[in-house]
């Protein structure tokens, strides 16, 4: 069989599971169970063909999901359901609006430091945006702020969350495209602080163009020795935890599986210490954390067989063959996957995105002679934006249905769009200058 006919086969097999219905993860599977009978099951019946290739493909596939590599996926994941459920969150939350004081547009800053430390952390950014825009959404339009006050922000938090560590789509995505995780997740650093530099310059701009888009309140005054206390026990431990998480990684003495447990205990220990450790937390977060990660799981096992089905029946090959033989040069390659990705960003979430493209992107950018480190920031960056990207994004859709009744899509289209901007400023920086990303992951080489 053509290439051709075995991508468009077994990519045809899996939307056609979507379109009917089928969850991607069961789709995933289902799809890669009739390919490997197909291209792994040899000659006979249909039954022996079917032991044959599904036995073959489980085998190619369980290393995968057993690998240490995945660790840190459930321990982010914990820390983060732990933060939220014990109430550790909320007391940061409340405690950096008091700190900020009479400061223009605070409420918008709060949003952007708070709620990148929780997406961080929680590993959804569905999950966050909902959670945000009911609990932001409805203080700021209280406090007179405008829509895209309000709604943007939020939507700008999620580009922070899959950069700056610990993130567990970055390390779900180094372990599908077998890369360093500490690496991937170092590299994340400097540009996640460029980009919340960025989100602070715009709302700061925004103020100055329309100072009644975030009118100023009267907010109680506190003294400095309440600031010095709200750091010291409501903000700092929070962010030393995090801190302490990549310092671990960056000087090499913990891996990123021990590191992760690491700021694991930190927040179980936080949470003793405010007493704030029950029972009902536990249970809440150990389900909250379990649930997704056996998703994740699911998720990687489908890309890992999906990976084994396109090289097996040559479709890789191929297709990297057709793709490089085009007169285009490396950066027009990057900006065409780039834009694969905010179109499918209008219709799956992150996981599946990159169960679908990891395969095809990864070998392809290997052949261009891109770095990997460097090339995995730039697709984290597009999962983020494709999931903002009018008019069909996901989160704009979360956005509205947490929004009060009379948010139109319109209000939500003009908030994301500035925020979407200062993202792909900060993708044409990392394509000019590649060491934003790659100075930090490459100080102790």
């Amino acid at each position: 069989m053509e290439w051709y006919f075995a991508l468009f086969f077994l990519l045809g097999t899996v939307l056609a599971f979507m379109f009917v219905g089928v969850p991607i993860a069961l789709a995933f599977l289902a799809a890669n169970m009739i390919g490997a009978t197909y291209f792994m099951g040899g000659n006979g019946d249909l039954l022996t063909q079917m032991s044959r290739g599904i036995g073959q493909l489980a085998n190619n596939a369980i290393p995968t999901v057993t690998t240490f590599n995945l660790m840190p996926v459930p321990m982010f994941l914990l820390m983060g359901e732990i933060f939220f459920f014990t109430g550790l969150a909320n007391r940061m939350f409340s405690a950096i609006d008091q700190l900020m004081g009479r400061l223009p547009a605070r409420l918008s800053f709060v949003t952007v430091a708070g709620g990148t430390a929780f997406a961080t952390l929680s590993g959804s950014s569905m999950g966050s945006t909902a959670l945000l825009g009911s609990l932001m959404v409805p203080e700021m339009e209280k406090r007179g702020y405008k829509k895209h006050m309000a709604i943007g922000p939020i939507l700008g938090t999620g580009g922070l969350a899959m950069l700056i560590p610990p993130s567990a789509l970055a390390v779900l995505l180094a372990t599908l495209a077998n890369l360093d995780v500490g690496r991937l997740l170092i590299a994340g650093v400097v540009p996640g602080l460029v980009l919340a530099s960025f989100y602070a310059i715009l709302i700061l701009a925004m103020c100055l163009i329309d100072p009644d888009a975030a009118p100023s309140y009267e907010v109680e005054r506190i003294s400095w020795l309440q600031k010095l206390r709200l750091l010291t026990m409501d903000v700092a431990p929070m962010i030393s935890i995090v801190i302490g998480v990549i310092l671990m990684i960056l000087n090499g003495w913990a891996t990123p599986s021990e590191s992760a447990a690491f700021g694991c205990l930190g927040v179980l220990i936080l949470a003793m210490i405010y007493r704030k450790l029950t029972w009902n937390s536990i249970v809440k977060s150990v389900t909250g954390a379990l649930k997704v990660t056996t998703m994740a799981l699911l998720i990687i096992f489908g890309s890992a067989t999906f990976s084994a089905l396109l090289a097996f029946s040559g479709a890789s090959s191929g297709l990297i063959r057709w793709a490089t033989g085009f007169d285009f040069d490396a950066i027009t390659m990057l900006l065409i996957m780039f834009g694969i990705l905010l179109v499918l960003g209008m219709f799956m979430d992150q996981l599946s995105m990159m169960l679908l493209t990891v395969p095809i992107f990864f070998p392809l950018a290997t052949q261009l002679g891109f770095d990997l480190i460097w090339f995995a920031v730039i697709v984290l960056l597009a999962l983020e934006i494709s999931f903002t990207t009018p008019p069909f994004g996901l989160l704009l859709f979360v956005m509205k249905g947490v929004s009060s009744p009379d948010t139109t899509m319109r209000d939500i289209y003009m908030a994301a769009i500035p925020f979407m901007a200062c993202a792909m400023v900060l993708v044409g920086l990392l394509i000019i200058w590649p060491d934003i990303a790659l100075w930090l992951p490459n100080l102790g080489r």
